[in-house]
């Protein structure tokens, strides 16, 4: 006899939710699933000892090309910075790890502190009046960024123009994510489209220009006179920027940004295998009635002592549900704490050395390169950590002997996403390559093309 289970669901509940959904039984929900892998005709294993479920989960990672066992030269978005110890210790207190939404949230001061702290960061990092308590992603925060331009205003633009140098997946999230407004998203099909070009396109019906500097090449764009353009033609410029690279380069908001996204990966995040991340979002005072997410203020309570309030709050479904600007409710805390410790930890003065090892790393890797026969380095813009290079075969073909010849993950194969840029790799370089690693790459370039 099978153990009794418990179910809040009424057999007329189950007949009543199936008729609204036009089934009429719960087996059918599964139709898609084949049925050689559907419940209960799976093919498991039986149960294992802890021990020996802990050795093969191990055996399985193992099995996997990381940063702690491989030279990496792989960027693209995801970067590989050095996070000093007290980064994972403090966000692994339990005061904070197991701490989730602060529903009561004046009663979660040490919650409300970090992220005050966290968001005034940012806030200078940007150059800005204000930041969120964080998103998902630096995906993410840009389509939040495209639904903020899209509704501050009385006049509904439907136009947003978005660089083709903006990261890809950051375009087709943006697109995902904004599918239904009746939105044009454009400006990008043309990958070799420029700055100049998109300002060009500017008209009455655009809501936002949206541009990356560095770009996904690693490329530092001229942004002189750009939000100008926008501003003219009443539309917002939105500028995505690694943080990292902002411990060196202009913040976007002095140069006339209204909003400054993100990924905050860099700042003390492990790469995980892709997540979880932290997306940052940055915005002038104006604007911050219509930014999505969370926002912490300090304030002082009747005896005179410093205390902080949730001064904006989810606004989607308790407040203002269908008039809500995002229906986004949460923010990455944990991440947006690791990333306030490692700021606090490195200081301004820190995160610039950061910034300067990842310039003059590059530089160094890119002058290198450039002197293999066959290999071609874009050195047309300033570039930072990230840089194109021109290869005489394939990337894949590369990649492959660089990570069986020397355990080298190599650069990301840009032909994956512009197809002018077939052969092209983009080699990311950061303070965790040391000089030899990078003479190491250039060594296993110049014997695979010796072989040839």
């Amino acid at each position: 006899m099978s153990a009794p289970t418990y179910s809040p669901h009424t057999e007329q509940d189950r007949a009543a939710m199936l008729a609204a959904i036009g089934v009429d039984r719960v087996e059918a929900l599964f139709d898609d699933v084949p049925a050689a892998v559907r419940f209960p005709a799976l093919d498991l294993p039986g149960p294992q000892a802890e021990m020996d479920t802990l050795r093969e989960l191990m055996a399985l990672a193992d099995a996997n090309a990381h940063a702690q066992s491989s030279l990496l030269f792989l960027g693209a978005g995801a970067y590989n910075h050095f996070s000093p110890s007290v980064v994972n210790y403090i966000i692994q207190r339990g005061e904070f790890l197991t701490a989730y939404t602060p529903y009561q949230p004046e009663v979660s001061q040490g919650t409300l502190q970090a992220v005050f702290e966290y968001q005034s960061m940012v806030a200078a990092l940007t150059g800005l009046d204000a930041a969120n308590a964080s998103h998902y992603d630096g995906a993410t925060s840009m389509a939040e960024a495209v639904i903020m331009a899209f509704s501050h205003g009385r006049e509904k633009r439907r136009k947003v123009l978005i660089s083709p140098a903006v990261h890809p997946q950051y375009r087709q999230v943006v697109r995902t994510y904004t599918q239904g407004m009746g939105l044009t998203i454009t400006g990008d099909e043309d990958p070799k489209a420029t700055l100049s070009g998109l300002a060009a396109r500017l008209d009455g019906d655009t809501a936002l220009l949206i541009v990356q500097s560095p770009n996904f090449f690693g490329q530092v764009e001229d942004l002189a006179g750009l939000a100008g353009q926008a501003h003219a033609a009443g539309a917002l410029l939105c500028v995505a920027a690694d943080p990292v690279a902002l411990g060196l380069l202009a913040p976007p908001g002095h140069q006339g940004a209204d909003i400054v996204v993100g990924e905050g990966q860099p700042l003390g995040l492990p790469l995980s295998y892709g997540g979880p991340y932290l997306g940052y979002f940055a915005t002038r005072k104006e604007y911050v009635r219509k930014m999505a997410g969370r926002l912490v203020g300090e304030t002082r309570d009747r005896n005179g002592q410093r205390g902080y309030v949730l001064t904006l709050s989810t606004r989607e479904q308790h407040i203002k549900r269908e008039k809500a600007t995002s229906n986004i409710c949460t923010n990455q805390g944990l991440m947006a704490l690791a990333a306030t410790v490692y700021l606090s930890t490195l200081g301004k003065h820190g995160l610039r050395r950061v910034a300067e090892l990842c310039w003059h790393k590059s530089h160094y890797a890119a002058a290198e390169i450039a002197r293999l026969p066959g290999f071609r380095v874009d050195t047309s813009r300033p570039f930072i950590k990230e840089f194109v290079v021109r290869c005489p075969r394939p990337v894949t073909e590369i990649n492959r002997y660089l990570f069986d010849e020397a355990g080298i993950i190599g650069g990301y194969d840009l032909g994956q996403d512009y197809a002018h840029l077939a052969q092209h790799m983009l080699v990311c370089v950061t303070e965790m390559n040391s000089r030899d690693d990078i003479d190491l790459l250039v060594e296993t370039l110049a014997e695979m093309e010796d072989q040839t």
